[in-house]
């Protein structure tokens, strides 16, 4: 089963709260956000941003240039519809992060809450690695949160990679400052605690 196939059978099985690591809003990912872009011209990309409500909450906050990207077309389109007429405003990619075209120096913010753990191969993490370094403009900030340490080993049924907030930056290489981490327990909507570690740094 490929990537694409295994995430558009979750989201066509499971609804929007069915997910663990859905939360109503991203309030640490918008903090960091508001505190980063505070621009509302400012672009801003959420990769695997999917179904998740950081569209509408940026949209609502009256960022004009948003993009999400997922893997999923099935999420993205339920994303869509809850948007209704706002969805226009948005820009919608359907891709895989490792081998999407993206536009060199095009974003100002990339924000990533849960797919970088997914990329168990040095290779997959490389490329995305070198998306963030293409994509961003220089100065530009990146938020890349995933589990961390005590995190799950898997997650709707694929192994992830678990990180503390020097290996997380180490991935990414001098090229990237790291300003700040942040620590979220996350809990789940049946209830379970889930930690993740928020890398925020700067494309210098």
């Amino acid at each position: 089963m490929t990537s694409k196939t295994h995430w558009e059978n979750v989201y066509l099985s499971k609804a929007v709260d069915e997910v663990s690591w859905y939360r109503p809003h991203l309030d640490v990912s918008l903090k960091l956000i508001e505190g980063a872009a505070p621009d509302r011209t400012n672009a801003i990309i959420d990769v695997g941003g999917g179904e998740a409500t950081l569209v509408d909450d940026l949209v609502t906050r009256g960022y004009g240039d948003v993009t999400v990207l997922d893997i999923s077309q099935a999420a993205i389109d339920v994303a869509k519809a809850r948007l209704g007429p706002s969805a226009a405003s948005v820009h919608w990619i359907a891709g895989d992060i490792t081998n999407v075209e993206l536009l060199p120096a095009r974003y100002d913010l990339w924000h990533d809450r849960a797919v970088f753990h997914f990329l168990t191969g040095a290779k997959d993490r490389v490329a995305y690695v070198a998306q963030v370094a293409r994509a961003v403009k220089p100065g530009g900030h990146v938020i890349v949160a995933t589990f961390g340490p005590g995190g799950p080993e898997t997650c709707s049924g694929l192994d992830v990679v678990r990180y503390d907030a020097r290996g997380l930056h180490g991935e990414f290489g001098p090229k990237f400052r790291l300003l700040n981490s942040v620590t979220e327990l996350h809990e789940t909507p049946w209830g379970t605690s889930q930690p993740f570690m928020y890398c925020f740094c700067r494309l210098e």
